[in-house]
Parts: C-alpha cells; structure tokens; sequence
C-alpha cells in the first residue's frame, strides 16, 4: 500500500492551529487518512461560481470543517482548512491557489 505524504502550505498551517484542541484531532484524524487515499475526499469541480477541477474537499467536525486539497504525484497539499459557514473556505482556497499559481 502506497502511503502520501500530507503537506500544508504555510497559510494552511495557520488555519491548523487557530483550531480549538478538539477539532485539530479531529481534522489530523482526517490528514491521516489522506496519506492512504488521497481520494478519500470529493473531488470540489465548480463551487459557487469558482472552478475548484482537480481540487478536493474533506470534512471534519461533522461537516462544519472544511480540508481543501490538491494531489500532485505522491503528495497532497493542503491549501485551506475552515468553516464551511458562507463558503468562506471556498474564497479563501481560491485566493491561494491564484497566489501559488502567480508565484
């Protein structure tokens, strides 16, 4: 069994551990399970009016965090953990990826 390898962007890394104890077990949990299938989470396609195609989501905390991924070769990379609470996860995985993108 191939095993990936979990990383975080730096902003993501933030987003970790602004989390509350008891959610940042919750989402490792999660990480955890990407490194053995990293299609373990839904591929994102278009959301609200954003083309997230080739990203994916996870949730944890039953439902109300959101895990924003990409896979490329043998490493996921987490661009946005947050609250799913008015797709502002979504908004901020989108500015990310177009600032990662320009770089």
């Amino acid at each position: 069994m191939s095993i990936w390898k979990v990383e975080l962007i730096p902003e993501a890394h933030t987003d970790f551990n602004k989390l509350d104890g008891s959610i940042k077990k919750q989402v490792l949990k999660q990480l955890v399970k990407l490194e053995r299938n990293p299609k373990y989470g839904a591929p994102l396609g278009n959301k609200a009016g954003i083309n997230f195609e080739g990203y994916f989501k996870l949730y944890a905390d039953k439902k109300r965090i959101r895990i924003i991924y990409e896979e490329i070769g043998h490493v996921i990379k987490v661009i946005a953990i947050d609250k799913r609470e008015d797709m502002e996860v979504y908004r901020i995985a989108l500015k990310r990826i177009l600032l990662m993108k320009s770089n």
